[in-house]
């Protein structure tokens, strides 16, 4: 259960390992907020929609299994943005239709197929919250990039308060030297790319050490 919440961060990050849910992933990364507001509504429907998929896995026919899956999930979408609605307007303006999409999310139905159908409640919750934290870590590494060289400063803001400034860092001396280039896609791909890269070398180097033990 423990390796199956570590593969979430490394072996299988859903963005550097599994590429998935990467449509969100470069649209949303341009600031800290957009990050983590959207790594957190994504690990919520995992964990949720494991343990309820996990629950009826026995009693869900395998020919109507992806369409219950589908509803579940749609139902736990619009509950979180009725959430983030009422009580983060700032954060539902800023993540737009990438909230809603959240019910396409390839994270989210793969790992509904892939574990939750198969295992209990507790493992696929554990699971659920693994890939949902790896999905957040994945999206908070590239935003903290981009932000940064785009505007030499990064700031969190309170996602119940959209003028309370929780965190705040900057280099003023760096201010003439930021690289506009990080706010568009372009500036997303790259830094995708670099962290990919990244991640691959750090598998490729835990692979040889499990194949010397």
């Amino acid at each position: 259960m423990w390796n199956n919440f570590k593969n979430g961060f490394i072996k299988e990050n859903p963005v550097f390992g599994l590429y998935l849910g990467m449509c969100s992933t470069l649209a949303l990364s341009t600031s800290l907020n957009n990050a983590i507001g959207m790594g957190l509504c994504v690990t919520l429907v995992l964990i949720c929609s494991n343990v309820l998929i996990s629950l009826i896995r026995k009693i869900t026919p395998d020919e109507v299994r992806i369409p219950v899956y589908i509803v579940i999930i749609a139902t736990l979408v619009s509950i979180v943005e009725m959430f983030v609605h009422a009580f983060m307007p700032e954060l539902y303006t800023s993540l737009g239709v990438f909230l809603s999409l959240i019910v396409v999310n390839c994270i989210i139905l793969g790992r509904a197929e892939a574990f939750a159908s198969k295992n209990g409640p507790l493992a696929s919750a554990v699971d659920g919250l693994g890939m949902g934290l790896g999905y957040t870590f994945a999206l908070t590494m590239i935003s903290l990039v981009r932000e940064f060289l785009a505007n030499m400063s990064i700031t969190f803001y309170n996602p119940f308060n959209a003028e309370q400034i929780l965190f705040s860092f900057g280099i003023e001396a760096l201010e003439p030297f930021k690289i506009s280039l990080f706010s568009s896609s372009v500036g997303a791909f790259l830094t995708f790319a670099c962290f990919a890269a990244l991640f691959a070398v750090i598998r490729k180097h835990m692979n040889k050490k499990q194949e010397a033990k």
